[in-house]
């Protein structure tokens, strides 16, 4: 929450959305407007319009997300707003929308605020301008003292079996945990039950690692309600299939390149200045035994992402050294989760069989090494790789 003093004319907040079929759903779901020009291809078709137009509230509820969450924050309530839709908005379009402090009212804590929202193509779609009283919170503790005594993980990908192991473990270890997922709601929402029930603490946030704003956001999001995030755990996982290099189009590299390093990058970006604040952090990442040695064949795309990441890891651990913040690695043999479903039996066997410890790792072997990592027991342990495989990989 920014305090009234703090605020100043010219500050200002933004946030990003790409307005999904969903949402609009939802928003019917919710107000019960059905109006066939936002819902009915057929009928928008037989209009001026051609194709269906988003709700206009729709959009403008973002200008409460701002406010709410960003200028001023917390606590503000947000009395009157003028709207002007300009230009029709439609699925698939990514809206920016803006908020700028035009003036103050210092007697009554008001600030006025100018709220634009812009599509993809920089066309301004909403004007409006909106009235805000600032509710100062009553004084407390300085938020650098509350964070240092929380331990709050956020942990990408949760509802994967990695995922969900290391989240568990988190929370039984004492930390808060801030719990990603992309496209799996029910398995999140359970284990969150699950993790709760236990006495922990779990909060559940969906975003879509692939693109930059959404971190943002879920960084934002997870900083507002827990105040810091002191570890990152990135278990975030992609299916991978065989392809020989013959017919291997870039496209399939680009696509691995993106969601193991591009990922990384803009998560290690809103995360760190979080972690400096404090002098304090540990951001830990999930690669593959198959960087080591002679890698299975067919696996390209897979393997030049993860060996991206590992030389990624290595180099933000020697920058982020100085402000006590680790980075590590953990390196799973094959591990007994829905990603090796389509593996054959006899491959599965195979590989135990070969393995010294005569078994497959299992999710909670890896959340083992992941509890280590982000304990005060690994402090002096950075730009490391932890190998959680059995044996199959000895250095």
């Amino acid at each position: 929450m920014n305090r009234f003093d703090e605020i100043k004319i010219g500050d200002a907040a933004e946030l990003t959305h790409t307005i999904k079929i969903e949402d609009v759903e939802r928003f019917v779901e919710l107000t019960g407007d059905d109006n066939k020009i936002h819902v009915d291809a057929a009928y928008a078709g037989s209009t001026a319009l051609k194709k269906p137009v988003v709700h206009g509230m729709l959009g403008a509820s973002f200008i409460s997300t701002v406010i709410g969450t960003k200028l001023p924050g917390d606590g503000a309530l947000w009395f009157s707003q003028s709207l002007e839709f300009l230009l029709p908005v439609r699925v698939g379009d990514v809206i920016t929308v803006k908020a700028v402090v035009t003036g103050k009212i210092a007697r009554e804590h008001i600030i006025e605020l100018q709220t634009d929202i812009f599509n993809q193509a920089g066309q301004k779609v909403t004007a409006g301008v909106a009235r805000v009283k600032v509710v100062d919170a009553l004084p407390k503790k300085e938020a650098a003292e509350v964070a240092a005594v929380r331990r709050v993980a956020l942990v990408i990908g949760g509802s994967g079996g990695i995922g969900g192991a290391v989240a568990r473990q988190l929370a039984r270890d004492g930390f808060e945990v801030a719990l990603h997922y992309f496209s799996h709601p029910v398995k999140a929402k359970e284990l969150q039950g699950e993790i709760t029930s236990a006495g922990g603490t779990c909060r559940v946030y969906q975003a879509d690692t692939g693109r930059p704003e959404e971190i943002s956001a879920l960084v934002d999001a997870v900083v507002r309600h827990f105040e810091t995030i002191t570890v990152l755990v990135n278990c975030s996982t992609m299916r991978v299939t065989a392809e020989p290099f013959a017919n291997l189009q870039w496209g399939a590299m680009q696509a691995h390149l993106d969601f193991a390093l591009k990922s990384a990058f803009h998560l290690a970006k809103a995360v760190v200045p979080v972690m400096k604040k404090h002098q304090d952090g540990a951001i830990i990442h999930l690669t593959t035994q198959y960087i080591e040695g002679t890698p299975p064949a067919e696996l390209m795309p897979y393997l030049a992402a993860k060996s991206a990441l590992y030389g990624f890891s290595k180099a933000l651990a020697v920058e982020l050294a100085p402000s006590a913040i680790t980075v590590n690695l953990i390196s799973p043999g094959m591990t007994d989760t829905e990603l090796i479903a389509d593996v054959p039996e006899k491959s599965r066997l195979l590989t135990a069989a070969r393995t010294p410890l005569r078994r497959l790792a299992r999710p909670e072997d890896v959340a083992g090494a992941a509890s280590y990592l982000a304990s005060g027991r690994a402090r002096f342990v950075t730009g490391e790789t932890i190998r959680v495989n059995g044996g199959q990989a000895m250095l």
